[in-house]
């Protein structure tokens, strides 16, 4: 199996993306769109995103690697009635089977960062993309300390195995000139790939950072991944109080709820 498949089939994000549902939706609601519109969601989940562009009228693709998410994504777009939504399998480096110039907007919000080979991942978003449309990507900033999920796996990592050789960490997608680089071998003019960054919100009012860091713990990969090895050397509580301790010192909710404000890369590229 492809191992970035296993890697987000092995929990199951529906739980983290539960915290994720109403900055998802800001962050539909701030792309302005003018539908007719054939957008793509890449990297999309259970629909965090692919789900509130699908309500604005847009006719909606949502593709994504886990098989898990697929499954949860479609059952929540017939839950909604949202027939002009879909979610298949596929892999953000190599997107076989969709057309070239197939829509109007891809959208991947913190999803096609984390797929291997990122100048295969940009390729494919502007081959897929029509000429006069949008690229908008959500990307993690490494190092960025008011960048949470950024913080979280970089503490997540110092407990992880070794990457395999050859590992381009998807933390570079945060980096201007990376961006610039991999846009640019795809053929786009640095002129045209508009840099900003912005603000996610992890919330849940009856939800603790601790039962945060819980849900990170039990369903997301590659803090599974730490946790798993961090318990075979003995560092498990080391690894859980430096998370729990990031959690609570970034929320801003103060009735025992979670409020957790997260900086990240937004990447738009005019095609």
């Amino acid at each position: 199996m492809n191992p970035n498949q296993m890697l987000w089939e092995k929990g199951d994000f529906t739980a983290i993306a539960a915290l994720m549902r109403d900055a998802g939706e800001a962050l539909v609601r701030s792309l302005d769109l003018k539908t007719p519109l054939r957008a793509l969601d890449l990297g999309c989940g259970d629909g965090t995103t692919a789900v509130p562009l699908a309500r604005t009228g847009a006719d909606v693709v949502g593709i994504d690697i886990a098989r898990n998410l697929v499954k949860a994504g479609n059952e929540r777009a017939a839950a909604a009635g949202l027939m002009n939504l879909s979610f298949q399998e596929g892999d953000a480096s190599n997107l076989e089977g969709v057309a070239d110039r197939s829509f109007d907007l891809t959208l991947t919000v913190f999803g096609a960062m984390f797929a291997p080979r990122p100048f295969d991942v940009a390729k494919e978003m502007v081959r897929v993309t029509q000429p006069g449309g949008r690229i908008v990507m959500g990307n993690w900033i490494p190092n960025d300390p008011t960048s949470f999920v950024s913080q979280l796996l970089k503490i997540s990592s110092a407990f992880a195995p070794q990457p395999p050789e050859g590992f381009i960490s998807p933390m570079t997608w945060g980096v201007e000139s990376h961006i610039v680089e991999r846009f640019g071998q795809a053929g786009v003019p640095a002129d045209r790939i508009l840099l900003a960054k912005d603000t996610f919100w992890f919330r849940s009012p009856d939800r603790s950072p601790a039962d945060v860091i819980g849900l990170f713990r039990q369903f997301y990969g590659p803090t599974m991944n730490a946790f798993e090895a961090a318990q075979k050397s003995g560092t498990e509580a080391d690894l859980h109080d430096q998370l729990l301790e990031l959690a609570n010192a970034q929320n801003q909710d103060t009735a025992g709820g979670t409020s957790i404000p997260a900086t990240f890369m937004r990447v738009t590229v005019a095609v």
